[in-house]
């Protein structure tokens, strides 16, 4: 079966300027750097994203935020850009979250509108007996941008859920980078309850917060804000990245012996076409896969508590040394390590 091309690339100009890089803009202005260096390498100019008819690609995003960071050169700069990220100024589908009724109902229309409002990141949310896990996607290919919208993209959502709540709210923050020397900054923004060094990028929280009511919500405002938001995604074509639905897409079918080619008739193109694609987003096909099998394993052992045999099996790992090597190399811990980390947690 041939799936619809309905998902956007690097190159897929439909951020509009006066969104989230306009986010970025004024934090960088605010701080005196000159928005023709800002710009540099994007092919825009300032006044491109003043008139409000900007449209960037999630290439040319990700040239800004790498010029912000190099300009600014300061610590906090993620973490100020994602305290002004949500709920945002994006239409309707910001209007939707700021009208959720709880942290469920927010984080469903996060998903949904994903393209929307965090279109180089991808969020997901996992469910386990006792937690609620959110962890991002790569949409793009953010490549040394990458733990710079973590960061922002954590910092969001926690400060959006804050405000909505009207309380700050038991988030656990994980990072599979090392601790960095601005600690401080994680626990200013997030919590002291971060981890570093963990073997995924992750928000928890107690599943208790989820349908916790959240005050001043209103329900027809947010029914209507999202029918709009819907409109605005249909006028787009699309609700995902390209990474985004080859995850998914490999996550549907892990049980199976998954090649290239198989794929990428899945996908309706070669699979020349498929790796040229790949290269463009700065990956490549064994990495989309490893990291499916990475967060599948992870489910089996935190969910549903399987053995090493059966997440080696069901994995179609036949030769348990190839798995704890494999194992080790996606998430820097062998799965007896990893055991003991997940009791810790608790």
């Amino acid at each position: 079966m041939t799936l619809k091309t309905d998902w956007y690339e690097r190159d897929s100009r439909f951020i509009p300027g006066h969104w989230q890089p306009a986010v970025l803009l004024d934090l960088a202005l605010s701080r005196g750097i000159d928005s023709h260096r800002l710009l540099r390498g994007s092919g825009l100019f300032h006044e491109d994203i003043l008139s409000g008819q900007a449209r960037l690609s999630p290439q040319q995003f990700l040239c800004l935020i790498d010029n912000s960071r190099r300009l600014l050169d300061a610590d906090d700069s993620s973490f100020l850009f994602g305290q002004r990220l949500l709920p945002g100024h994006y239409g309707a589908a910001s209007h939707a979250l700021q009208q959720a009724a709880n942290l469920q109902q927010a984080l469903d229309i996060l998903g949904r509108q994903r393209a929307l409002l965090s279109p180089l990141l991808s969020p997901r949310l996992l469910l386990d007996e006792r937690h609620a896990h959110i962890y991002w996607l790569d949409s793009c290919g953010a490549g040394a941008q990458q733990r710079f919208l973590l960061e922002a993209s954590m910092t969001a959502l926690v400060g959006m859920s804050r405000w909505l709540a009207g309380e700050r709210l038991p988030w656990r923050a994980s990072f599979s980078h090392a601790q960095p020397r601005y600690v401080e900054q994680y626990w200013v923004h997030l919590g002291e309850n971060v981890q570093f060094a963990a073997p995924v990028d992750v928000l928890s929280i107690p599943r208790e917060y989820l349908h916790r009511p959240w005050p001043g919500a209103s329900a027809i405002a947010g029914q209507v804000a999202q029918q709009d938001s819907e409109c605005q995604l249909a006028a787009l074509g699309f609700r995902a990245s390209l990474l985004d639905r080859l995850y998914g897409h490999l996550l549907a079918h892990i049980r199976e012996p998954l090649q290239l080619e198989g794929v990428a008739q899945a996908f309706g193109m070669s699979p020349s076409t498929l790796k040229r694609k790949l290269q463009k987003h700065d990956s490549h096909f064994q990495e989309q896969l490893d990291l499916a099998r990475k967060h599948m394993a992870l489910y089996l052992y935190r969910v549903k508590g399987y053995s090493n045999e059966e997440v080696a099996s069901y994995l179609q790992f036949h030769d348990a040394t190839n798995f704890r090597r494999s194992f080790k190399r996606w998430t820097g811990l062998a799965p007896s390590a990893l055991r003991q980390l997940l009791e810790g947690l608790g």
